[in-house]
């Protein structure tokens, strides 16, 4: 649970049933039975409607952070690419990358979140990546990141996105713990749990992103809020090809609200492998997995050809 331990839920509950008045008022048993529920969002049915597009594979056209304002054509800033997706993919649904946010101020966040709502547009999912560790040696670092986790939900909940995807970046001092990356955790799964917003975690970085050490993550945490980002391509790249998929069907089974979708990803050894798009979406079904799946193309070439393919297969695989 992400307030009390097994142990005390069931203490609480026994003695709930016993003199329901030591409760306190009824609106405080309603603010925890709504936070230990876990999110309950109404996803679409329909293929189509399934279906995000990430701001990430398209660095090179949004305008971002570390953006060259020398460039003689100025990059699309992000209010402008749940439009430029709805144009392009005919996709109402997207999938913004922290690197393409210039403020986390009010002001320009609701600019975003007007934009898109002009557009009939909304979003899936944030993806944000911090470079403070949740475990590192060092307290500090490790509280600051625990804040950036919060500050992305409170992003979430300002533009109205149902979840937000933090990374577990890795430390220079320090060994992932999954014992330590949890009791980093809990405090940003019961921020989230505040604010009714998801948030999941990604099988992505190789050393403190294995998609087993993140299911272990879970399973410790165990909060309804706390969930995996299952990434058709990252740990093909780092894994075996059928521990790879193994460790898939594991993030599925602790899936909720976002997934990503790729063709091919490519080793540090610069090998690029193929994406068994037909076995992943299989093992979806199998935990019925319910939520979106976000288009990440990252194969060279085109990202607006590769979109398009991506969007193909993915509505060919859900229908």
């Amino acid at each position: 649970m992400n307030s009390f331990s097994r142990r005390a839920f069931l203490k609480r509950s026994s003695v709930a049933a016993l003199t329901p008045t030591l409760l306190g008022p009824v609106a405080d048993t309603a603010n925890w039975l709504a936070q230990n529920a876990g999110p309950s969002v109404r996803f679409p049915a329909q293929p189509r409607e399934r279906i995000s597009v990430s701001s990430y594979p398209f660095r090179e056209f949004v305008a971002g952070q570390h953006s060259n304002k020398s460039l003689a054509a100025p990059k699309m800033p992000l209010k402008d690419f749940a439009a430029h997706v709805v144009e392009k993919f005919h996709i109402r649904k997207i999938e913004p990358w922290s690197e393409h946010f210039l403020s986390l101020e009010p002001g320009y966040l609701d600019e975003i979140r007007n934009a898109a709502t002009k557009a009939g547009s909304s979003f899936a999912d944030i993806a944000a990546d911090g470079e403070n560790s949740i475990y590192s040696n060092d307290s500090g670092e490790r509280d600051r990141a625990i804040g950036f986790g919060k500050a992305w939900i409170d992003v979430a909940a300002r533009l109205g996105s149902p979840s937000v995807r933090i990374n577990i970046a890795a430390a220079k001092n320090a060994r992932p713990e999954v014992a330590r990356v949890a009791e980093g955790l809990n405090p940003i799964a019961e921020y989230a749990a505040s604010k009714n917003i998801a948030v999941h975690l990604e099988n992505d970085n190789p050393v403190s992103e294995n998609p087993f050490f993140v299911v272990g993550v879970l399973d410790r945490v165990n909060s309804p809020w706390l969930h995996a980002l299952p990434d058709f391509g990252n740990s093909l790249a780092a894994l075996p090809e059928e521990e790879a998929y193994r460790g898939l069907d594991q993030m599925f089974a602790h899936a909720y609200a976002i997934s990503h979708v790729k063709e091919a990803t490519t080793t540090p050894a610069n090998v690029v492998v193929p994406v068994d798009l037909a076995r992943i979406f299989a093992l979806a079904k199998k935990h019925n997995y319910k939520g979106m799946f976000s288009m990440e193309f990252e194969s060279e070439g085109d990202p607006y050809a590769g979109t398009l393919k991506l969007i193909a297969a993915t509505i060919k695989n859900l229908s």
